[in-house]
């Protein structure tokens, strides 16, 4: 995958009432939509939207069962001036009713329209809000940028935005999820839309400046204890990795010298998350090492390779065992990437197609957005050109109706298949028992 993203790249777009009721606030005489003649009809044909939810259970398909694009449209207009509406829970169900729509589906046009008023929306949740609205407010931002992609749009949806996320991240006040939560969307924000360099620099840094708190203290002999910040540190530590594969080499060795030798010190972290994050930052690490020099030493490698093959091999019995599986899953790989210069591929289907996941640098960046989109992602994988240009997978395969009605799967006819599965494994099993009980009877 290559260091540099390609810019100026063309983009390609593809309830009220009961919103407020989903999030727990009564009703209130508020005018949901901003048309001048919304009514009580108008209403009631936007109720049927009352789950927020439903776009990241079902996806697009449901989309396309339940109403056209103009019904969809109409709903999601209604979740914008309800994001300025009075009651907290209100604003809150409609930026995730917003953030799973723009997860499930294409809406470049309809964002773009809308962006400035979206912007604003979000800038107000973020600045007024609290803990949990933040964070909405910071997802969507997220999936904002992600549709809108490289470009003048998403760049000043960053500029807007970029100050009062790193005011957020950097205030000890705000809630830990909410600073979280404002470092992943700073992250990738600027991954999508930062086109200056010095600016890249300086949002590295400011994260930079938040996961070296994690870093042991000269004095201190011990394993790191995690601390309540310690989520924040490690969204913080993944989201500059992410930084870092953008990078010009020049700026991606700085950083290799400047870090390489501390991050080995957050493996003894007693937080099993903050241990993976920076194993898997190590990993790629050296892979980027290895690429700018063919010929690269690591002083300490002895010593590292001995704690990646602790953690790989870890059976501390104080341990949650799912941790432990996760752990050792983990470090098994980073253990061959750092002595073996080896990566186990990974194959990821979308319809028709199959991507590759063969480099840490490109794992790191699925697993990145893949964390934001959810159930979406194989659908962005398919329709949107920014992701599809970031893993190199050329322009969106054209499908026809009849190859798409033949590729799905409706949620009636998944229930007859697994009802059915599910059928045949109990017969299975009950004939296996009366072998047993014939054998038993017979000795």
């Amino acid at each position: 995958m290559p260091k540099n993203k390609k810019r100026n790249t063309p983009h390609r777009g593809g309830g009220a009432g009961a919103a407020a009721a989903a999030a727990g606030g009564q009703h209130r005489n508020v005018q949901p939509f901003s048309d001048e003649d919304a009514s009580i009809e108008t209403m009631s044909h936007c109720s049927g939207f009352s789950d927020p939810a439903s776009f990241a259970e079902d996806g697009p398909e449901v989309l396309d069962e339940e109403g056209t694009q103009e019904d969809l449209e109409y709903k999601l207009k209604g979740f914008i001036d309800l994001t300025f509406d009075k009651s907290a829970k209100t604003r809150q169900a409609a930026l995730e009713g917003l953030k799973n729509a723009m997860a499930s589906k294409i809406l470049y046009e309809f964002i773009l329209e809308r962006r400035i008023t979206l912007t604003d929306s979000i800038e107000r949740c973020l600045k007024k809000g609290k803990n949990d609205e933040q964070r909405a407010a910071a997802a969507l931002a997220c999936i904002l940028c992600v549709q809108l992609g490289p470009g003048i749009e998403s760049e000043e949806v960053l500029k807007t935005l970029g100050p009062i996320l790193k005011k957020i991240i950097c205030d000890g006040t705000a809630s830990v999820q909410a600073r979280q939560a404002c470092a992943t969307c700073f992250g990738v924000c600027s991954f999508i839309a930062t086109d200056d360099i010095t600016e890249l620099y300086s949002n590295m840094e400011c994260l930079e400046n938040i996961f070296t708190k994690s870093y042991h203290k000269e004095k201190d002999t011990n394993g790191i204890c995690s601390t309540p910040n310690t989520v924040l540190h490690i969204s913080s530590l993944l989201m500059w990795t992410l930084l870092l594969t953008i990078c010009p080499f020049s700026e991606v060795n700085k950083k290799i010298e400047m870090h390489l030798h501390k991050l080995p010190s957050l493996l003894s972290c007693d937080d099993v998350n903050m241990r993976i994050a920076a194993g898997e930052t190590l990993a790629l690490l050296f892979e980027l090492s290895r690429e700018t020099d063919n010929d690269f030493y690591y002083e300490d490698m002895e010593s590292l390779t001995q704690k990646l093959r602790a953690l790989a091999t870890d059976g501390n019995k104080h341990r949650a065992k799912v941790d432990k599986r996760k752990q050792r899953s983990v470090f098994r790989d980073v253990l061959r990437a750092v002595e073996e210069r080896d990566f186990p591929t990974e194959t990821v289907k979308f319809g028709p197609e199959r991507m590759y996941i063969d480099c840490w640098v490109k794992k790191q960046t699925y697993d990145t957005f893949k964390e934001i989109l959810g159930t979406g992602m194989q659908y962005h994988l398919q329709s949107n050109e920014f992701l599809r240009n970031v893993f190199e997978l050329g322009p969106p395969v054209m499908l026809d109706a009849a190859a798409l009605k033949t590729m799905k799967i409706s949620r009636f006819e998944r229930h007859l298949y697994n009802s059915a599965a599910f059928k045949a494994r109990t017969k299975a099993r009950s004939k296996c028992r009366d072998k047993r009980a014939d054998v038993g009877e017979f000795f």
